[in-house]
């Protein structure tokens, strides 16, 4: 994704800045030697320093869609990375350089974002804008002198430019598969006892003897315990009836 904004801000630059000119782009490391070996008028753009705009950070997830609502991908939300550019004029003449400079500082401070015609189609894909800021003051822990003293160069007047890049990560979550059915319900039937039903069971009074209260609002007792057998009345003697 790095080289695709590389690309895309040569285009710029050879469009707005050289406009047909002999002046070439690159994105080389400004050395000593390298400065040593130029012959041809350039505009160096040097990468110096990625990190991520911890600011922006977004917790959560995105969600992709098909034509029937039914979501198909869900991702981690993308991260901002700030991209930061060294660049440089190389000429003969110091007024060529400072003219350079110059024209690339008007050209990127008429953007806020980074023009769709400059774009490349792998950026143009992806849908996410490049914001751009020029001339900014670097963070206190990433001082202009320190980068030309790890470069081993001499000092030379420079616009830093910074990009603002979302990269999406590498993260997918699991979906559970769509139920496309219609949804049916069966019911079975079940006989439920209450603790009544138990009590009447092992008493061995019917199940469809309904239950007696006496005044005192307890419970009677059942038809077979009230009603004697026919054995139990014939069993007494008869006493003899005098005449």
């Amino acid at each position: 994704m790095i080289n695709e904004v590389d690309e895309a801000l040569r285009s710029l630059v050879k469009a707005e800045v050289v406009n047909g000119t002999d002046v070439e782009v690159v994105f080389d490391a400004p050395t000593r030697d390298w400065s040593s070996r130029r012959n041809k008028p350039t505009v160096d753009m040097y990468l110096y320093d990625i990190r991520e705009d911890t600011r922006r950070r977004s917790v959560g997830v995105r969600e992709r869609r098909n034509d029937e609502g039914i979501v198909e991908e869900r991702r981690a939300l993308p991260r901002i990375f700030k991209l930061a550019y060294l660049i440089t004029a190389w000429t003969q003449r110091p007024e060529d350089e400072h003219r350079l400079l110059a024209a690339t500082l008007g050209a990127f401070m008429r953007y806020d974002v980074l023009p769709s015609t400059y774009m490349t189609p792998v950026l143009l894909e992806a849908g996410t804008p490049l914001g751009v800021q020029i001339a900014y003051p670097p963070p206190e822990d990433r001082q202009v002198s320190d980068v030309w003293s790890s470069l081993g160069g001499d000092l030379k007047p420079s616009v830093d430019l910074v990009v603002h890049m979302a990269v999406e990560p590498d993260r997918f979550f699991d979906i559970a598969q769509a139920v496309m059915a219609p949804m049916r319900l069966r019911a079975s039937a079940q006989k439920t006892f209450e603790a009544q039903d138990d009590e009447r069971q092992a008493r061995g009074w019917p199940e469809d003897a309904a239950e007696a209260t006496g005044p005192d609002g307890k419970e009677q007792p059942g038809p077979s315990a009230l009603a004697p057998s026919r054995r139990q009345r014939n069993s007494h003697p008869r006493r003899a009836v005098k005449g």
